[in-house]
């Protein structure tokens, strides 16, 4: 009987591709390359979760619900973390006694769901923050501004419901300036992560600082949360609003009281600050 000679790392890809295949109702296509790189951890039948939280505790590195783990994600990885998680909440949908194979409008939610947490409302956990090109102030302008409202869209790490509101964020120039889109862009990505408002609000603060380098730096934020106004106390009117202030904002009081000035003569400002 003929024999094909296969090798040990061979076999486990084929076997990877197809279980990881769109055949196959757990996950979908796992790259070649992929495979290969990791094909020690495919042996041992980690679940690909199991493999991006070994790579974070071996680099001594945290992975808290508002960490930003994408530099511990090789190519393809998130693909197969997406149908891992999908299946994840057909389990729960299961143990909620919700019968996902017959009922029409739940059929494919496991999916939608997976999705949204990795693609979309918790992206700043899974994928690197958008690229920000800084330019040299070279008219050494001086001057505060202020940008908002910024839509700002987060979950509350407690409970995993949304955190709806906006951020206003005041600048002191320093040798550099971004694009002011850019500063919804990160404020987006930094809020798309579990969070609670208050260390969201300083994240999004270290990020700036970083990105421009600015004298004086200023965020406030106002938004719901969902915790309080669809469960528990059920208080759909109350909002949360706190800020920070680094630099010539935290130094010179007059030139805070002109941030917080600037913001109420915005749209939906604060008139209640």
């Amino acid at each position: 009987m003929y024999r094909q000679n296969i090798s040990r790392e061979d076999t486990v890809i084929r076997f990877a591709e197809y279980f990881f295949s769109d055949n196959n109702s757990m996950t979908s296509t796992l790259p070649n390359d992929n495979i290969k790189k990791n094909f020690g951890d495919q042996i041992s039948n980690k679940l690909i979760s199991e493999i991006i939280r070994q790579r974070i505790k071996l680099n001594k590195k945290r992975f808290h619900a508002n960490d930003n783990i994408s530099e511990f994600i090789n190519p393809g990885e998130l693909d197969i973390l997406q149908k891992e998680v999908a299946a994840k909440v057909r389990d729960l949908l299961k143990s909620l006694i919700i019968d996902i194979d017959n009922d029409h409008n739940s059929q494919e939610t496991a999916e939608r769901v997976a999705k949204m947490y990795l693609q979309e409302v918790f992206k700043g956990r899974y994928h690197k923050r958008p690229n920000v090109t800084d330019f040299p102030n070279a008219k050494k302008l001086d001057e505060i501004y202020t940008l908002g409202p910024i839509s700002v869209r987060s979950a509350c790490s407690h409970h995993m419901v949304p955190i709806i509101g906006d951020c206003w964020i005041g600048i002191k120039p320093g040798d550099k300036v971004i694009g002011i889109s850019k500063f919804a862009r990160v404020a987006d990505w930094v809020f798309s992560r579990p969070h609670i408002q208050e260390e969201a609000v300083m994240i999004l603060a270290d990020e700036i600082e970083r990105l421009c380098e600015p004298k004086g730096l200023a965020i406030l934020v106002k938004a719901k949360h969902y915790c309080m106004c669809w469960r528990g106390v059920k208080e759909p009117n109350t909002s949360m609003i706190n800020s920070i202030v680094r630099g010539d904002f935290r130094h010179d009081a007059s030139l805070k009281q002109e941030f917080f000035e600037l913001v109420k003569q915005q749209p939906n400002g604060l008139s209640c600050y």
